[in-house]
C-alpha cells in the first residue's frame, strides 16, 4: 500500500495552477491573484467627513460647552457627491452630510449631536470643543496611492473586491476557475425517481462530487451518466478533457474490478492506479489525459467523498492558486471509545464536531460502512486515526473540518 503523504505528493504535482488571465472583477471572487495588485489613487481620494455635521475651524471652538455654546454663521450646506462652493471663514461653519469633502478653511468637524441651529436657520451653536481633524477622514487614510493592496497569491473574499473596486479596478489578474467535469459510468445507475430494476442504485456520487466541486470555487461540468460501453464512456472522457481542466469519475479503481473505465483510461492517458494506506478510499486512480488531470475515485460514496477531500479538494486548490491547499487540522477530544484493529492504514472516523469549553469535543454520527452516506451527512468532521488500536474516550485526537471551522458548533 502506499503512504498517504506519497499519493498525495504524486497528485499535487499533476495540478498545476491555470495559466494567469485578467477575469472581470464580478467574476472575480474566490479565484487567487496571479500578481501584486498596487493602488493607482488614495482611499478615500479626498479629505471627507465622517460624520453629519458641521464643518469649522477647530479654533472657532475654543471653550465651546453645553453651558457656553459658541454660536457661528452658516454658510452653506455641502452634501456628499458635491463639490464645495464656499470656503469655511472664520466664525462660520457648513452644513456638512457624511462623506462630502472638506471645504477649504474647514480643518475640523463638529457633529449634529453636539449643536443646535437657532429658529432662523442662520447660525449654529456649537456645544464641544474640538481639535483639528476632528471627525475628518484624510485622503489615503485607508489605502495611499502607489500602495501595494494585495501580493501575488491572494484568495479574494468580498472584502477584498470592495478595496478593489475602490481604487478603480474593473478587472483583476487572477488564476482562472478551473472546469471540473463529474462523470458516471455503469449501466446499474439510475437517475431520478424512476422505479429501480433488478441490481440497479440511484446515482448519488455524481450529484455529491459536482456540489464539492462548487464547493471548492471550480465550476463544476455535468458529463452525465455513461453506460457499460466502451466507446461511450471514452467519448465522455475524452470530451471532459477536451473542454474542461480537470475531470473526476468515481468507481472502477479498485483492484479486482473489471470494468472499461480502466481499459478507456489506460488507453488514452497516463494514469496511475493505486492502493492508498487509508480506510475509507483506499484505491485511487490519477494521471492525464492530453495534460488534463483525472481523478478516478472510489465508487462506494463515503470512499468517494474521503477520497475528494484528501486528493481531489487539493488538488483543485492548487490548480486555482492557493498556497494552502487543506483545511485546518484542529485538536479535540473524543467523548467516546474510538477503537479500531492495526491494519497498517489511517483510519477516518466520521463525527460531529462541537466547540465546548474553549475546545472541540467529537463523537462518531453511527455507522462507519463505506456506503452509509445518510451517516456521513450528519457528520461535520472527521478524526484521524493512526494505524494502531484506536483510541478511548476523553483523549485527544485531530480533528479534519469538513467544511468550514465555524460549522463545528
Amino acid at each position: 500500500m502506499l503512504p498517504l503523504a506519497e499519493a498525495r505528493e504524486y497528485v499535487l504535482a499533476g495540478c498545476a495552477p491555470g495559466h494567469p488571465r485578467a477575469v472581470p472583477l464580478g467574476d472575480a471572487l474566490g479565484l487567487v491573484t496571479s500578481v501584486d495588485l498596487d493602488a493607482a489613487e488614495p482611499v478615500p481620494p479626498f479629505d471627507n467627513t465622517a460624520m453629519d455635521g458641521f464643518a469649522v475651524r477647530a479654533a472657532d471652538t475654543a471653550g465651546a460647552s453645553d453651558e457656553t455654546p459658541v454660536s457661528l454663521a452658516i454658510a452653506g450646506t455641502l452634501a456628499a457627491g458635491a463639490a464645495p462652493e464656499v470656503a469655511v471663514e472664520p466664525g462660520q461653519a457648513v452644513r456638512i452630510m457624511t462623506g462630502a469633502p472638506m471645504p477649504p478653511g474647514a480643518d475640523a468637524v463638529v457633529m449634529v449631536e453636539r449643536t443646535t441651529v437657532d429658529d432662523s436657520g442662520a447660525t449654529v451653536g456649537v456645544h464641544v470643543t474640538v481639535e483639528p481633524g476632528n471627525h475628518v477622514r484624510r485622503a489615503g487614510d485607508d489605502v495611499r496611492a502607489g500602495e501595494r493592496v494585495f501580493p501575488a497569491g491572494t484568495p479574494l473574499e468580498a472584502a477584498h473586491l470592495g478595496v478593489l473596486a475602490s481604487v478603480g479596478v474593473r478587472r483583476v489578474p487572477v488564476h482562472p476557475r478551473p472546469r471540473v467535469g463529474v462523470v458516471s459510468t455503469g449501466d446499474e445507475l439510475v437517475d431520478g425517481p424512476e422505479a429501480l430494476g433488478p441490481g440497479q442504485i440511484r446515482d448519488s456520487n455524481r450529484r455529491m462530487l459536482l456540489a464539492l466541486v462548487e464547493r471548492v470555487d471550480c465550476t463544476p461540468v455535468d458529463l452525465g451518466r455513461i453506460p457499460d460501453d466502451e466507446a461511450a464512456i471514452a467519448a465522455a472522457f475524452e470530451e471532459g478533457a477536451r473542454s474542461c481542466d480537470a475531470v473526476i469519475s468515481s468507481g472502477g479503481v479498485s483492484m479486482g474490478d473489471f470494468d472499461y473505465v480502466k481499459v478507456v483510461l489506460d488507453r488514452l492517458g497516463d494514469m496511475r492506479w493505486m492502493q492508498v494506506a487509508i480506510r475509507p478510499a483506499k484505491p485511487l486512480a490519477f494521471g492525464t489525459i492530453d495534460g488534463t488531470p483525472v481523478f478516478g475515485l472510489p465508487g462506494n460514496p463515503v470512499s468517494s467523498l474521503v477520497s475528494f477531500e484528501l486528493f481531489a479538494r487539493p488538488g483543485l486548490r492548487r490548480m486555482l492558486g492557493h498556497a494552502v491547499l487543506d483545511r485546518p487540522r484542529l485538536l479535540g477530544v473524543t467523548e467516546r471509545d474510538l477503537r479500531r484493529r492495526p491494519d497498517g492504514k489511517v483510519h477516518f472516523v466520521r463525527v460531529t464536531a462541537r466547540y465546548e469549553d474553549g475546545g472541540f469535543r467529537v463523537r462518531p454520527t453511527g455507522g462507519q460502512g463505506s456506503h452509509q452516506l445518510a451517516a456521513t451527512a450528519a457528520a461535520n468532521a472527521l478524526v484521524v486515526l493512526p494505524d494502531g488500536d484506536g483510541v478511548a474516550a476523553g483523549d485527544a485526537v485531530e480533528v479534519l473540518p469538513l467544511g468550514d471551522v465555524g460549522t463545528l458548533t
